[in-house]
Parts: C-alpha cells; sequence; structure tokens
C-alpha cells in the first residue's frame, strides 16, 4: 500500500506506445531493469514512467515473473484500501445489475481493475485468489474493503493456480472466519447444487458456464443427454431439471461424482439421473460401440492446453474429443463442446471442433458461438482473458 511517493521503474526506449493506448501489462523486457529494480520486493508499488521521465501510470511490480508491472490507475494516485473500496463497489454494481441472486464471479481481475484478484461469491461468503504478487502483498486492505462493500460472513482463500507460481507464491487454502457446513449449497436456475469449495476445482464452480448451462437446459425437455466431464453436474442436472428424459452423467473424480449424487437426490431427479466413475475418452468409445445415442451431447473438458508447448497436443486432444463426441449425437441432436485453455485461440479450437465432427462422418450447423457469461467480463487490451471458447451445434 501506498504510504510514500513510490520508486520509479523507467520503460525502455521505444516501448511506451501499448501501454500508452492502456494494455494493463508490462513486460519484463519492456522495461530499463536496473540493479535497483531488480533489487525491488515482488509486488512493489510503483510508478512508472516512459524513458524521458513522462508518467505512465502506478501498479505492481515483480523484477523476476515476466508480467513484470501491472498497472493499477493511469495517474499518481495512491493505491489504498480506498481505491480497492471504490473498485470493488463499481464491481458489485455491475454483478447486482446482471444477477438477481448473489452468486457469481464479482470480481475478474484487470477487467475489473484489479489485476490478479479474482473473487467468487456465493451468498454470505466468498472465495478469493490472489494471483499476483502485488496483490498477495495488498490482501489486508483487499479484505478490508471487501468486508466494507459486501460484508461477507466468511472468506475462503483458494490460493492454489498455477498463475501463483509464475509469481514465485506459495499455495494456500484457508478459511477466514468460520468455515460453513460440507457440502455448500449454491442454487443455480432451479437446482440446489452442492459443493466442496475448499476441496474443489479453482474457486468451486463454474460461474462462467452459466449462461450456457441455461442455453444447453432449454433444449433438454424430453431429451435423452450426455453430460461429458460432468464435474458437479452444471449441465446435465440442469437439463433435467428442464424435463430431460435421462441424463447420464460421466467423470473420473469420484468425490465430484458424490457430490452429484447428493445434488440428484436433494433435488429428486433419480428417475432420470445416473452418474458413471470412466476416462471419457475410454467411455465415450465404449458408448459409440454399444451403439447409443444421445439427443443431446455436452462437452465440457478440463483444460487440454496449459501452457504454449501444448499446444499441437492440446488441438488434437480437442479434435478426437469433437469426433467421439458427434458420433454419439443421434440425428437432429445438439452438440455443445467448450475449451477453457486460455493457450488455444477461439479460432483453432473452432477448427477442431470442425475437423473431429467431420471424421466421425457427421455434418452440422452452428447455432451459437459464445465464451464466459457477463461476470467475466473481459479486458479489451487482453483477448487472452476471453480464456472460454464454446460452440452449440445441430447434426444431421
Amino acid at each position: 500500500m501506498t504510504a510514500t511517493a513510490p520508486p520509479q521503474i523507467s520503460l525502455a526506449k521505444g516501448r511506451q506506445k501499448r501501454v500508452r493506448a492502456g494494455h494493463p501489462w508490462i513486460f519484463s523486457n519492456e522495461l530499463q531493469m536496473t540493479p535497483e529494480a531488480k533489487s525491488l520486493v515482488p509486488g512493489t508499488i510503483v510508478s512508472f514512467i516512459d524513458a524521458g521521465g513522462e508518467a505512465m501510470g502506478t501498479g505492481f511490480f515483480n523484477p523476476h515473473s515476466l508480467i513484470a508491472g501491472r498497472i493499477l490507475r493511469r495517474d499518481q494516485g495512491p493505491v489504498d484500501a480506498d481505491l480497492f473500496e471504490q473498485r470493488l463497489r463499481a464491481a458489485l454494481n455491475l454483478r447486482e445489475r446482471l444477477f438477481d441472486r448473489p452468486y457469481y464471479r464479482l470480481v475478474h481481475s484487470e477487467a475489473d481493475g484489479l489485476p490478479g484478484l479474482i473473487v467468487d461469491r456465493y451468498g454470505d461468503f466468498l472465495t478469493l485468489q490472489f494471483n499476483a504478487a502485488g496483490m498477495s502483498l495488498a490482501r489486508n486492505g483487499v479484505i478490508e474493503a471487501l468486508r466494507a462493500v459486501v460484508g461477507p460472513s466468511s472468506i475462503l482463500l483458494k490460493n492454489d493456480g498455477p498463475a501463483r507460481s509464475l509469481e514465485g507464491l506459495d499455495e494456500e487454502i484457508r478459511w477466514i472466519g468460520p468455515e460453513p457446513p460440507a457440502p455448500q449449497i449454491l442454487p443455480e436456475g432451479d437446482v440446489s447444487f452442492r459443493l466442496d469449495l475448499s476441496g474443489g476445482q479453482k474457486t468451486g464452480w463454474f460461474f462462467d458456464q452459466a449462461a450456457n448451462r441455461a442455453l444447453v437446459a432449454s433444449l433438454a425437455k424430453d431429451a435423452r443427454v450426455l453430460d461429458l466431464y460432468c464435474y458437479l453436474g452444471g449441465f446435465g442436472l440442469s437439463a433435467a431439471r428442464s424435463g430431460a428424459a435421462s441424463v447420464l452423467l460421466v467423470d473420473r473424480s469420484q468425490s465430484a461424482l458424490d457430490l452429484v449424487a447428493r445434488t440428484i437426490e436433494a433435488n429428486g431427479l433419480d428417475d432420470r439421473c445416473a452418474v458413471r466413475k470412466a476416462n471419457v475418452f475410454d467411455e465415450a468409445e465404449r458408448l459409440a460401440a454399444a451403439g447409443e445415442k444421445f439427443d443431446i451431447v455436452v462437452a465440457d473438458p478440463p483444460a487440454f492446453v496449459k501452457s504454449r508447448r501444448d499446444a499441437k497436443s492440446g488441438a488434437r486432444g480437442y479434435r478426437k474429443l469433437s469426433r467421439l463426441s458427434a458420433a454419439l449425437v443421434a440425428p437432429g441432436g445438439f452438440l455443445f463442446s467448450a475449451s477453457c485453455s486460455h493457450h488455444m485461440p477461439a479460432d483453432l479450437f473452432a477448427e477442431q471442433l470442425r475437423r473431429g465432427i467431420g471424421d466421425a462422418g457427421r455434418t452440422a450447423r452452428i447455432l451459437s458461438t459464445t465464451g464466459a457469461g457477463p461476470d467475466h467480463p473481459v479486458h479489451p487490451h487482453l483477448p487472452e482473458s476471453a480464456y472460454l471458447k464454446a460452440q452449440l451445434l445441430q447434426l444431421d
């Protein structure tokens, strides 16, 4: 937090254009990495200036990260709890316009003016991820501002994402305040889902797919549905509640399927839902060999491309999954396929999806090309933050 004038870090000559245009990141090769700069504690708040000494903005600096600078404000004002509270109130005002229940992503990092911070809201409690060294150092001010703006009963620090290792940060999972009884309950649509925030993936629930789950559910009346990589059953159980005739939910995580089973029982969906623990590729091949067909197939896998060097193998994985999924769709049925890989470009994902459908000997029409919901806004200078890509298709 800034109490005195922050140290100055200068951009290299001729490297200010992108930052001046509005990009919130400054890469290490764009800065003059002097011995003084390299000695600063990762996450130090600094004033960025161009090679001529003109102010560029104030933000976090990490001399050991490729993303060395993260702009918080374009003027020379303080970075303190007041700034965090102002940004959080703006984020909350937006979500309250978008949603009628307090279950959503409250802060989506740079797009909400809070680089390196993720906040998900589950009614009276929050999950937080500090994914940048500067935001981690400022955690007390962030938590103070969240208490002032939202007033949560408890906060879960879910600091276990891969982004933290790139910033030199350790993993940490702990509650601030009383831990709510497990499993936690999340209402979405007309289903009350069971989740494990402490032990589940990411921040516990994938709010980014909420609108897509509703889209698929709108097609589900009297349909036979297959939910591949079902995790906590978001797609499949929403479809069941919307009148699907039957739903098969497949995942390899027994702990996730145990929670799915509890959601099925609690919502009275036992008569139409079944869970199956299996490797998705193996199970899809088994179902195809058995001649099974479904009116709706959902394929929403974890990230196949975790870094740029995984791009080729990941692309092959998406093509294979597309082929296997398309083979299971009944004529006139629907395929919803998604990729949450940051390093998988939307055009390359669409190409692999198209190729896989062709490999299955099917033709199709794209009904919707979509991404994350509006509680996951995209910074206009960070197209890579539009990580979620999805298509809904009807197959002949």
